[in-house]
């Protein structure tokens, strides 16, 4: 950890000290440049999102993605690109015309460099120290596809790389926030301003910086501007998240980068507003009933596997009367085995002899969700309740419907928790080539600027889930390699 003087001078200067801002400054290192990683946190709360994630990743094994990865990124690229646009992408990179490569969505070329790199990331990693192995599910029934997870998730990842990076000569400037990227006559990076805790300004000269920030998912204003009213009722999934302000993402579009990645959604994630536990989720709902503050369904809540639906499931909820909705559960939960993984809130569920007292203590509409309850009784049917496969028992005549696992909540005591959604991350952010460099809005390539993880855009609409860290780690790795090879010339 340096001193505040207010000038220094560097290689590369890369901002976020997560997966892929330490990726970065290890890579860049290695290549022999002289590095340094500024992170807004305190050494002991470094990290961002990366701390407190369990690090899942969307693979067979440590040599191959799973089946479905590419398909869900390509599926969740953009929105409706115009047709002589879109064939253009089947050139080469370098002859597309200058405004489709600053068109808002996910370029075909990114996507392919990023599933075939993640491998070979994965080989670079372990080489680095850091473990692979197997993972847990808060479901009943197997996931879609297959994971492997980092071994001590997402702290081991930054409690392994940032020594690692310390012994390659890496400087880290804790409590310093940066504000404004500086550019030379020719318009390049040619380094950034910084704050430190007091607001003093520190200036850091370099060749290249590299904006690993995270997303600004810790900023109620830029929230509410891009994704909306029930914004105001999101928040991060994590203490890390709350580090997340947005600036690396300001400071790009400042100078005129191109925006990417869908700006008006986020990962959402369903938690327990009364836990203060990193990622608290309530993932037991498709076997109870939801209500709103005013004791009514508003979704069907089994209409696949949890594992690929709670995203939409989580975002209607937001838009529930102050974004908040109730889990409600008779006692048959408990035949359920293992139920109790589907919740990782430390918090238990609100129990009662009836609905109406659930009601008084959660702050829902009691008297009304009885009604809602005895509704939806009527319109189960019989059949064969199976918690651990899609069983297909579904209301009849009931609207919204249940798809699945519909069977009266009549046995007392009853169960319920609250839910509200996580904002885990922002999914816009600034334009990136396969080198991570930033793309301008003219489609050029703005010279010495560099983004990775949340800080850049790939995502739109649906979050292909457990691909957030492999992409922190190909592309943080890929903007340090290439900012280093930049600085030396």
């Amino acid at each position: 950890m340096k001193d505040g003087s207010k000038l220094h001078t560097y290689d590369v200067v890369v901002v976020g000290c997560g997966v892929a801002g330490l990726s970065a400054a290890v890579a860049a290192a290695e290549a022999g440049a002289k590095v340094a990683v500024l992170e807004r946190s305190t050494y002991e709360e470094r990290g961002g999102n990366t701390r407190y994630t369990e690090a899942t990743l969307r693979m067979k094994n440590e040599q191959e993605v799973s089946t479905d990865f590419e398909t869900l990124l390509v599926e969740n690229s953009g929105y409706y690109i115009q047709p002589d646009f879109q064939a253009a992408t089947v050139l080469d990179y370098e002859n597309w015309p200058a405004l489709v490569r600053s068109l808002p969505f996910t370029d075909p070329e990114l996507i392919s460099w990023f599933v075939d790199s993640v491998p070979d990331v994965i080989a670079w990693l372990k080489q680095r120290g850091i473990q692979f192995g197997s993972t847990g599910f808060y479901g009943l029934i197997p996931r879609p596809s297959p994971r492997i997870a980092i071994v001590g998730g997402g702290l081991q990842l930054v409690e392994t790389l940032t020594p690692f990076a310390e012994k390659l000569g890496v400087d880290f400037f804790y409590q310093h926030t940066a504000r404004d990227l500086l550019q030379s006559d020719t318009g390049a990076i040619n380094g950034l301003v910084a704050t430190m805790l007091d607001n003093t300004p520190v200036t850091f000269e370099s060749s290249a910086v590299i904006l690993a920030s995270g997303g600004f998912q810790g900023n109620p204003e830029m929230v509410v501007r891009y994704i909306g009213a029930k914004g105001r009722f999101l928040r991060p999934i994590s203490r890390g998240g709350y580090y997340n302000k947005g600036e690396g993402i300001e400071m790009g579009l400042r100078i005129g980068a191109a925006p990417s990645g869908d700006f008006a959604e986020y990962h959402g994630q369903p938690i327990d507003p009364r836990s203060s536990a990193s990622e608290p989720l309530v993932m037991v709902y498709p076997y109870g009933v939801l209500v709103n503050r005013q004791g009514l369904r508003f979704l069907d809540e089994a209409p696949g596997p949890i594992d690929s639906n709670y995203e939409e499931a989580v975002r209607i909820v937001a838009e529930q009367k102050k974004g908040i909705a109730f889990c409600i559960l008779d006692d048959k939960i408990n035949s359920i085995n293992n139920w109790r993984r589907t919740v990782r809130t430390d918090q238990p569920p609100e129990t009662a002899p009836d609905i109406k007292t659930l009601g008084e203590r959660l702050g829902f509409d009691g008297v009304a969700a009885q009604k809602t309850i005895d509704e939806y009784n009527r319109c189960c049917r019989d059949g064969v309740f199976n918690p651990e496969t899609m069983d297909g028992l579904s209301t009849v005549g009931l609207t919204p419907p249940k798809s699945n696992y519909a069977v009266p909540i009549d046995k007392p005591p009853y169960h319920a928790y609250p839910i509200t959604s996580a904002n885990t991350f922002t999914f816009g952010g600034l334009k990136i080539n396969t080198n991570a460099q930033v793309v301008s809005q003219a489609g050029s390539v703005l010279s010495g600027l560099y983004a990775a993880g949340e800080t850049a855009g790939i995502y739109y609409g649906r979050y292909p889930g457990a691909t957030s860290v492999l992409r922190g780690a190909v592309f943080g790795r890929r903007a340090g390699e290439h900012a280093a090879n930049v600085a030396k010339g």
